[in-house]
């Protein structure tokens, strides 16, 4: 019985053995495939410059959601690089191409929060007021992108004054309240239409205080004339 046992312990050692150098063997195995794995991957990971490289060629040659790939790469792999920077404010340029301003403005705006006295913040601003500018709508519609671009193009020339885009941010400005004076129009007339002439009323007199200066102002004071007589006619006859 003693003899039995002994060879069934000894038989149980030499199988325990035989498992961890078993194991032992397929550690090494997996760890040569990942390092193999890794290698291939280090091989293929292209440098910060490459993918600002990439992302440049594919942005001038009009390729802007290849550009944006790139560029998004650059921040995940490298967001301390030095071209992350560059990074970040193409993929704005790029989705503005592309006419997608809202996305363009999301970019502008985290830009401008994560670099606030970066030398590009001026253009970044002007950017925003664009992106906004180029949403504006018929003056059937409605207006509120016309007033975030006033709002963006003002906030540019209060801050920098010396700006080089302060001329033509003034020409959008003016382009913007001439819209807005457009949807004050349409909206007299809607109600001037619609027999309604105190809201009428209201709605043309706007123009002249807001908007006096683009190109309204004698059709404001045309409906401003005729809601006031026919109101006048509306008191006499009660």
């Amino acid at each position: 019985m003693r003899l039995t046992a002994g060879f069934y312990s000894a038989f149980s050692k030499i199988s325990i053995i035989n498992n961890m150098k078993r194991l032992a063997g397929i550690f090494i195995i997996i760890l040569i495939v990942c390092s193999g794995c890794s290698l291939f991957k280090t091989k293929d990971l292209k440098s910060a410059k490459e993918l600002a490289l990439d992302g440049m060629d594919e942005f001038n040659s009009n390729n802007y959601k290849s550009a944006i790939e790139s560029f998004e790469k650059l921040k995940d792999w490298y967001p301390f690089s030095k071209y992350a920077i560059l990074a970040e404010l193409k993929i704005a340029d790029a989705h503005y191409q592309l006419q997608e301003y809202e996305e363009a403005v999301f970019a502008y705006e985290e830009f401008e929060s994560l670099h606030p006295r970066n030398e590009a913040i001026p253009y970044v601003v002007y950017q925003i007021g664009l992106s906004y500018f180029e949403q504006i709508d018929t003056v059937d519609r409605d207006q509120a992108t016309a007033l975030k671009a006033i709002e963006t193009f003002k906030r540019l020339n209060k801050q920098f004054p010396d700006n080089e885009y302060r001329g033509i941010a003034l020409q959008h400005i003016n382009k913007c309240l001439k819209n807005l004076a457009g949807h004050e129009i349409y909206v007299g007339l809607f109600y001037y239409k619609s027999k309604h002439y105190k809201a009428a009323l209201k709605r043309f007199k706007a123009v002249l205080s807001r908007y006096p200066d683009v190109g309204f102002h004698k059709d404001a004071l045309l409906y401003i004339a005729l809601c006031e007589e026919t109101l006048k006619k509306e008191r006499e006859n009660k």
